[in-house]
């Protein structure tokens, strides 16, 4: 079994996971019944179908590049993993159409982009990060489902997670092969505006004393890695800040769950961090 969750990137899935939990939290949720469980559901199936995906569309590059991974060594069948792609796909879809019709609606296009992404855009230097920054942002959006009515309000939020996704996926481009400073740097901008939003939308609240704390934590986490990677752009030392900027999401919607008040669900969501860090450890990440 190991190699075809190695396919799903675990570690992963738990980011997924705080995504829904920080979107209902800028809602305003206020956590009164179980049935958003579906939502959780979701993105566990949209997240993983897409990475699996990922692989599929990879699979002769990876035969050369990763040789390792589950498909190019062998250990996982290329039709048995677009078969586990589509189907986990697919239950993505049905968890959020369970929930309500707006949030199936919304599952169907967080699919379609991942699909967009791994066939079409993921090698382009510009379409690539947007494409895979707004499946992120649509996975704050499935959150925020929960009470729509929150969209008008807030609905400008998602496109945070674009940039910071976005200089994510920048920064992977260059992974293999090593790269270049500028490309580091930029990403490095994307990092600030989130985070400095982060802390104007928490003035705004009146809770800027309590999020600090969580987005220096979030700073830290991502801009070590990022400057040793400036200091040394070669292939390993990307792929650390890669991993730093992937695994720290669980940090970021930390911040925005204490950023609208809800200090318990940020530090449950926090909680969720060493989980995904022992994950990392024995799953890869990238």
């Amino acid at each position: 079994m190991k190699p075809y969750l190695q396919l799903t990137r675990p570690a992963n899935l738990v980011t997924a996971v705080a995504d829904i939990l920080a979107g209902m939290a800028i809602a305003q949720f206020t956590f009164s019944s179980f049935q958003p469980i579906f939502l959780i559901l979701s993105t566990i199936g949209l997240y993983g179908g897409g990475v699996v995906m990922n692989d599929v569309f990879d699979a002769k590059l990876d035969s050369i590049e990763r040789p390792e991974r589950p498909i190019p060594s062998g250990k996982v069948a290329l039709k048995s993993a677009t078969m586990l792609g589509i189907s986990l796909l697919f239950f993505g879809i049905l968890a959020a159409a369970l929930f309500s019709f707006q949030s199936g609606m919304i599952a169907i296009i967080i699919a379609m982009l991942t699909v967009l992404y791994n066939r079409f855009a993921k090698h382009h230097v510009f379409f690539g990060p947007l494409t895979m920054g707004m499946c992120r942002g649509g996975n704050l959006i499935l959150g925020m489902s929960v009470l729509p009515e929150s969209f008008q309000k807030w609905g400008f939020i998602a496109v945070l997670p674009v940039a910071y996704i976005g200089a994510i996926t920048l920064i992977s481009q260059d992974e293999v092969h090593g790269g270049k400073k500028r490309t580091l740097y930029i990403a490095a901008l994307l990092y600030l505006i989130v985070l400095a939003a982060q802390l104007t939308i928490a003035q705004r609240e009146g809770n800027i004393s309590f999020t600090l704390p969580f987005v220096l934590l979030h700073a830290w986490l991502i801009g070590r890695p990022l400057w040793n990677a400036i200091q040394k752009p070669i292939g390993p030392m990307i792929g650390k800040a890669v991993k730093a900027g992937v695994i720290s999401l669980i940090v970021m919607n930390a911040s925005w769950c204490v950023a609208f008040g809800l200090w318990p669900l940020a530090l449950a969501v926090l909680a969720l961090l060493p989980l995904s860090m022992v994950l990392a450890k024995v799953f890869a990440v990238t």
